[in-house]
C-alpha cells in the first residue's frame, strides 16, 4: 500500500459484535435492532495492522464486460489466527488519502481510515474459517463510478484491525449512466427520467433518446446536478458515511399522448462523437386527468435496502425490503404508478446507500413513475429547517431524497405537491415541515384539496409520511394521541370539508387500517363494502415496505378495523368514476389479506355531512 494512501473500508453493517463467539455476535445484532449498520462500525478507532501471514485476493478484475451493472465477485482470504471477530470489508475507491479526511491538519494526518466501508460479511460465512483460518466468500457488487477492494479485519467492529487489502478490480466504464427513475412532472402529460453517472457536464452531454413505437426516436438534453460535503448537515454524512455521489441527470419529456407506451434509453454524448448508451427501457404515458380507464397505484413507506449476497443480513435491519421489491417487480405488468411514502433508503449518512438503493428498485423506477414523500430518515437534523429537530437523516437534511428522485414539488426543499393521475388526484404532505393551520403548508394542502373537480376524478388521496391521522401503533398509544400531536386537530376539517377518500401513512413500521372516522368516530358500521355518502375518510397506515416492524397497543381502538403486524403494500384499483378496489397485500406471498370496496357516485360527495355542510339562507318569511 503506497505511503499516505489506505483502502476506503466499504460496509453495508450490522449489530455489534464480539470477536468471542458468533452466539454473542447474533445476541448483540439484535440488541442494536433498528440501527443503521455502518453506523456500528468504530471507524475512526481502526489500525493499520498489515500482517505478512494474511491474505485477501478478489475475482475477476473486470467486470460489466457485457455492459451489467451488477457482477459477482469471489473474494478468497486467510488469516493466521481466525477468529469469529474477523469480517470482510468492502472499500470503493479502492485507495484514500487519508490527508483528506476532514478536520486533518499539519502533521496530525487523523484517523488512519476515515470513509465507512458500503458494505461487508462476516469472515465465518465461510464454513470452516474459524478452524482452518481460510475461507471463500461471494458479494454483488454494483456500478458506483469507483473502483474496489476488499480488506480482512480482525478486533470486530468495535476494534478493527486491518490485517490484509487485496487487489483492485474495477467495471469496465465506471462513469457509465445507471438506475433510471421515471417520476410524473409537473404536468400531466410530462414524465421525467433521472439517473446517475460518472459524467460531469464538462465530460459528457446527458440526455434521453425517446419515442413511440414505429416512429422517429428524439433526443431531449438533461439537466446535471451534484453535491458535495458542505452542502450536507451533520455528521455522519460529511464525516465517515461521505462518498462522491457523482452526478445525477434529469430530462423532461413532454406532450405525451395518453396511456400511450413509449420506449427509452438513457445516453452521454463524447467530445468526440461517441455516446455512451444506456439500456433500454419503455414506460406508458400517464392518462388525462379525468380519463376514465383501468388504473392501478401501489402505495407504502419506510422500505430501505437490502443486500443480495447476504451481506450485514444478520443485523435484520431491512429484512422485508427484498421480498416487498421483488414481489412488486412480478407484478410490474398490473401496476401503473407507486408511490414511497417516506424512509426511502434508510441510508441515514452513508451516501453509499442511496445508490445500492436505486440499483434495487430500478426494475421497478424505470418502467413507471416511482413518486417520494419525505421522512425523518431524509430529512431530520436540529437547526435544518425541518420541523421534527432529531437527527434521524444522519446529517443529510433532505440533500439526498431532493437531489436523486425529481418530485413536482414548487421548492424541492418543501417536499410537499399534488399530482393527478387519471381518475386520482393525490395530496402529497411533507410531515417534516409544519402543516399546522396558517402555515404555508396548510395553505398548500387545502389548495390541492379544493381544486380537484370531484365528477372527473372522484378519488381524492391524502398522503403524509408521518402519521397524521390515526394509528395504534405503541409509540403513539402510549403518548395517547394515536398519531402525531396536533395533526388531526389541525387537518381534519379539511379532510371532511373536502371529502378525502383515503388517507395514507408510513413511520410506523406495519399495517393498519381504520373505519370511515371524524374526530374519532366512526361514522360508518360498515367494514368491507361502503356505498352511498362518503361522511368519513379512511385512513390507512402503510409503513410495512422493509423496515423492522412496530408493535401495536395492546387493545384496538374502536377505530381500527384491521392490523397487521407484516410486511406489505397496498394497491388501488379504480375502474370508472364510481367503482374503487383498495387491497392489502403480504410482501411474502402477494396475497390480499385485507381488502373493500367503494360505490359511489358524484351526487354523494355533495350530501351534507357532519362538519362539513354548507350555510342554507332561511325561507322567506
Amino acid at each position: 500500500m503506497p505511503s499516505g494512501f489506505l483502502l476506503l473500508v466499504l460496509l453495508a453493517a450490522a449489530a455489534a459484535f464480539s470477536s468471542s463467539s458468533s452466539a454473542v455476535v447474533v445476541a448483540a445484532a439484535a440488541s442494536r435492532l433498528g440501527e443503521q449498520p455502518l453506523s456500528l462500525i468504530a471507524i475512526h478507532q481502526a489500525e493499520i495492522s498489515i500482517d505478512a501471514a494474511a491474505s485477501i485476493r478478489a475475482s475477476p478484475r473486470l467486470l460489466g464486460a457485457k455492459g451489467e451493472d451488477t457482477a459477482w465477485v469471489t473474494v478468497d482470504f486467510a488469516a493466521p489466527h481466525a477468529s469469529n471477530g474477523d469480517w470482510i470489508g468492502v472499500f470503493s475507491p479502492s485507495t484514500f488519502n487519508v490527508s483528506t479526511c476532514p478536520g486533518s491538519r499539519g502533521s496530525d494526518t487523523g484517523p488512519a481510515i476515515c470513509s465507512a466501508p458500503i458494505k461487508y460479511q462476516l469472515a465465518n460465512y465461510s464454513p470452516g474459517y474459524a478452524k482452518s483460518g481460510k475461507g471463500t466468500l461471494k458479494f454483488q457488487l454494483i456500478n458506483q463510478r469507483q473502483d474496489f477492494s476488499f480488506a480482512l479485519f480482525t478486533g470486530g467492529l468495535s476494534n478493527p484491525k486491518l490485517i490484509a487489502v487485496s487487489n483492485k478490480i474495477a467495471f469496465v466504464n465506471p462513469k457509465a449512466p445507471v438506475y433510471p427513475r421515471l417520476a410524473q412532472g409537473k404536468e400531466w402529460n410530462e414524465m421525467t427520467v433521472t439517473w446517475t453517472s460518472g459524467y460531469d457536464i464538462h465530460e459528457a452531454y446527458p440526455f434521453v433518446e425517446w419515442g413511440m413505437k414505429w416512429s422517429p426516436p428524439v433526443r431531449t438534453a438533461a439537466g446535471t446536478v451534484t453535491f458535495d460535503r458542505e452542502s450536507l448537515c451533520g455528521e455522519p454524512a460529511r464525516t465517515v458515511g461521505w462518498r462522491d455521489p457523482g452526478f445525477i441527470h434529469t430530462a423532461f419529456l413532454t406532450g405525451l399522448w395518453p396511456n400511450k407506451e413509449y420506449y427509452y434509453k438513457i445516453g452521454h454524448l463524447l467530445p468526440d462523437g461517441k455516446v455512451v448508451w444506456g439500456k433500454f427501457y419503455s414506460f406508458r404515458a400517464p392518462p388525462y386527468p379525468g380519463q376514465k380507464s383501468l388504473q392501478r397505484v401501489v402505495i407504502f413507506g419506510d422500505m430501505g435496502k437490502a443486500e443480495r449476497d447476504g451481506s450485514n443480513e444478520y443485523s435484520n435491519y431491512q429484512p422485508g425490503s427484498l421480498n416487498t421489491t421483488d414481489t412488486l417487480i412480478k407484478d410490474l405488468g398490473n401496476i401503473d404508478i407507486v408511490f414511497h411514502i417516506g424512509d426511502i433508503a434508510y441510508a441515514n449518512g452513508y451516501i453509499s446507500q442511496w445508490d445500492q438503493f436505486t440499483q434495487q428498485v430500478e426494475p421497478i423506477t424505470a418502467r413507471v413513475p416511482y413518486m417520494i414523500a419525505s421522512g425523518n430518515h431524509e430529512r431530520d437534523w436540529p437547526n435544518s429547517g425541518s420541523f421534527f429537530n432529531g437527527t434521524d437523516s444522519g446529517g443529510e437534511c433532505g440533500v439526498l431524497a431532493e437531489t436523486m428522485y425529481y418530485t413536482p414539488t414548487e421548492n424541492r426543499a418543501n417536499y410537499w405537491y399534488s399530482t393527478d393521475y387519471g381518475m386520482f388526484r393525490f395530496c402529497v404532505a411533507d410531515s417534516e415541515h409544519d402543516w399546522r393551520e396558517g402555515t404555508e403548508q396548510y395553505a398548500f394542502i387545502e389548495r390541492c384539496l379544493a381544486t380537484v373537480d370531484r365528477k372527473k376524478q372522484p378519488w381524492l388521496v391524502f398522503i403524509a409520511h408521518r402519521v397524521l391521522g390515526y394509528s395504534s401503533g405503541f409509540f403513539y398509544g402510549k403518548d395517547g394521541s394515536f398519531a402525531e400531536p396536533t395533526a388531526r386537530q389541525s387537518l381534519q376539517k379539511l379532510w371532511q370539508k373536502y371529502r378525502v377518500d383515503l388517507a395514507f401513512y408510513g413511520h410506523v413500521h406495519n399495517y393498519e387500517r381504520t373505519c370511515p372516522v371524524y374526530e374519532e368516530r366512526c361514522v360508518s358500521a360498515e367494514r368491507a363494502r361502503y356505498s352511498g355518502t362518503m361522511n368519513g375518510t379512511i385512513h390507512a397506515v402503510v409503513g410495512g415496505g422493509g423496515s423492522h416492524l412496530s408493535n401495536f397497543t395492546a387493545a384496538a381502538p374502536a377505530w381500527s378495523v384491521y392490523r397487521e403486524m407484516d410486511y406489505g403494500f397496498v394497491k388501488l384499483t379504480a375502474f370508472n368514476y364510481t367503482s374503487l378496489l383498495y387491497e392489502y397485500k403480504r410482501s411474502s406471498d402477494g396475497k390480499v389479506y385485507d381488502s373493500f370496496t367503494v360505490h359511489r357516485e358524484y351526487r354523494d360527495l355533495l350530501a351534507c355531512v357532519a362538519g362539513s355542510c354548507p350555510p342554507t339562507i332561511p325561507p322567506a318569511a
